[in-house]
């Protein structure tokens, strides 16, 4: 399963590594290695069975562009492939990223959904509306909340402080 996602982010990255989000699937098959350093020679098989999961998740499409299958990265795809890379990256910049939150009752769903976004993105609970995490997705979760509209209700914080006096 591992090996899927993999191939799957390379997928992802490349394409959002290129200009315009566009490349020809013929290129990407025989030169792949352009596109990602350091990942072997791809199965067929496998890059298929990876095109097809990506397409029914709506992060590529694929079109035909002067006779060739050209892999094109939707906008999902792009902030997925965004998310990726933010997740993958083991470098920490000494920034903490802290939620809090305070969501009425009436409003559990958008709680938990939330709540489900912060786990994905790498975020542990303090406490049940207080969470934080190393991971640079300020401004990924800033664009959620205001997606969203509970702006009202969440406080995101940037902080280089860790609580330690010199």
């Amino acid at each position: 399963m591992r090996k899927k996602w993999a191939i799957s982010d390379m997928i992802l990255l490349a394409l959002e590594k290129t200009i315009d989000g566009y490349v020809r699937f013929e290129d990407f098959t025989y030169h792949h290695y352009r596109y990602h350093y350091g990942i072997p020679e791809l199965k067929k098989a496998s890059l298929a069975q990876a095109i097809k999961r990506l397409r029914e998740q709506g992060f590529i499409d694929l079109d035909k562009f002067n006779n060739s299958l050209v892999l094109k990265l939707t906008d999902k795809g792009r902030e997925e492939a965004l998310l990726r890379k933010i997740l993958k990256d083991e470098t920490w910049d000494g920034k903490w990223r802290i939620v809090i939150f305070d969501i009425p009752e009436k409003h559990r769903r958008v709680r938990n959904t939330l709540r489900s976004k912060l786990k994905t993105w790498g975020f542990s609970p303090w406490q049940k509306s207080v969470w934080a995490s190393k991971k640079n997705t300020t401004n990924l979760l800033r664009q959620f909340v205001k997606q969203i509209g509970i702006e009202k209700w969440v406080l995101v914080i940037e902080s280089t402080n860790t609580g330690y006096t010199t």
